[in-house]
């Protein structure tokens, strides 16, 4: 009996040990990595950081995210994929990646071939927003019969030449056949500066990056484009509600697993994402830059880049959107 009860146990911790290896990380010395492709300081780095500190508590494991930036996030990509699929390196990414295959001719890597999607970690909608002095009245209709009524007068400032706010605003020009002048920044930051100051007289920026503005009065939001009203502004009606189908915008972020990386690991790391973007400081941090998490299942999540692929290729290609 006392042979058996020994065979038991012994054989309870062998199936509990190689569990464990499965489904963690076998070398405590060697530290997580999340490859931002962009510089220090912005939207991915602030959904990215909060996202690998709380990780970092619930795998009680180091993890570091190192800024790799240039070229619209294409840099970071590219040498992202070149690493190890050994689950210590994950790409930390936006919607900016299923715009780039349209913008950029010889990138050495392939978002879709090259990487898994593991989640979006927050998805922030785009608003339409307006200097308060530009327009004989601002609500979005009359602004659209002013901009008809003096086609090229107008325009709109973006992040930069081939970001989401500048397709952003191709697409509802395109949507609404309507004449404004494109004003690349290098930035939100210059951007909104001088949209505030008069120089420039509308934007088709995220909501996080417009809130301030909008909630001091320094900039009207005129419409989001999103299915229903934002929570944090519930007085700013949605495009659709003023008519304009299918506008409907986001900036998303999301995280990688290298192509290869075992699938006990990517699986690991998927469900304490999940955990992660439930628990009350993810929720309340987001919250108060207006982000969601979509609910999506990871073959969900690669459909909708493919979509999102090929829906920027479109306006790329017919508003003839071109980097600097």
């Amino acid at each position: 009996m006392i042979r058996n009860i020994f065979l038991l146990v012994f054989g309870a911790l062998i199936g509990l040990s190689a569990n464990a290896q499965t489904t963690s990380w076998p070398n405590p010395s060697k530290p997580i990595t999340f490859i931002n492709p962009f510089p220090p300081g912005g939207a991915v780095d602030a959904f990215g950081r909060p996202l690998a500190k709380q990780l970092s508590t619930q795998l009680n494991d180091s993890i570091v995210v190192d800024n790799r930036g240039g070229a619209g996030g294409t840099v970071g990509a590219a040498a992202a994929a070149k690493m190890a699929p050994d689950g210590y390196t994950w790409l930390l990414g936006a919607v900016h990646h299923s715009i780039a295959p349209s913008m950029y001719t010889n990138l050495s890597y392939d978002i879709t071939k090259d990487f898994e999607p593991i989640a979006i970690i927050g998805s922030v909608p785009h608003v339409i927003v307006v200097n308060p002095t530009k327009f004989p009245k601002n609500d979005l209709k009359s602004i659209m019969e002013e901009i008809r009524k003096y086609p090229g007068k107008y325009n709109y400032a973006s992040t930069g030449n081939g970001t989401s706010q500048h397709l952003t605003g191709e697409l509802f020009k395109m949507q609404n056949k309507l004449f404004i002048t494109h004003i690349p920044y290098r930035g939100t930051g210059p951007a909104l500066q001088d949209l505030v100051a008069g120089q420039v007289d509308m934007m088709f920026d995220t909501l996080a990056g417009a809130a301030p503005f909008i909630k001091n009065g320094q900039l009207i939001a005129v419409a989001v484009a999103t299915s229903k009203r934002v929570d944090a502004f519930p007085n700013v009606p949605t495009a659709q509600e003023l008519g304009i189908s299918n506008f409907i915008v986001s900036s998303w972020y999301a995280m990688w697993a290298i192509k290869g990386t075992p699938k006990e690991i990517v699986d690991k790391m998927s469900s304490e994402v999940q955990v992660a973007l439930a628990s009350p400081d993810i929720k309340e941090r987001w919250a108060s830059m207006g982000a969601t998490v979509p609910k999506m299942t990871r073959p969900e999540l690669a459909a909708y880049i493919n979509q999102e692929i090929t829906r920027w290729s479109e306006v790329v290609k017919k508003s003839g959107a071109k980097l600097d």
